[in-house]
């Protein structure tokens, strides 16, 4: 499945149409954060994850959205099911954010 870009304009319309979701917050100038975008793809790709919904938010440019997941940390991701927040997590592993997605199956 593609990586869904969002904004503030898109962000809830993507947590109400999707009932598992993941979000990669990132900004352009965080290395770490391009670093990881090969890894969310392949993560995107991954058999095991076809009904979860992965969706990349320029954390500069998406405060609402950033707001709502309490981004602390660049990369951030966040899991959410039914459009609430499961569960966040800081990291630049592979293996953090595959044991946050499959929180939403918890």
């Amino acid at each position: 499945m593609p990586v869904i870009k969002a904004t503030d304009t898109d962000f809830s319309n993507i947590l109400g149409a999707n009932q598992k979701v993941v979000v990669k917050y990132y900004a352009d100038w965080c290395g770490n954060c391009r670093l990881f975008s090969p890894k969310f793809k392949r993560l995107s790709d991954d058999e095991q994850f076809t009904d979860v919904a992965f969706v990349d938010v320029n954390a500069e440019n998406s405060p609402e959205a950033r707001k709502l997941a309490g981004v602390t940390n660049l990369p951030f991701f966040a899991v959410f099911k039914g459009g609430q927040l499961v569960d966040t997590v800081a990291a630049s592993k592979e293996e953090a954010v595959r044991d946050l997605i499959h929180k939403l199956d918890a």
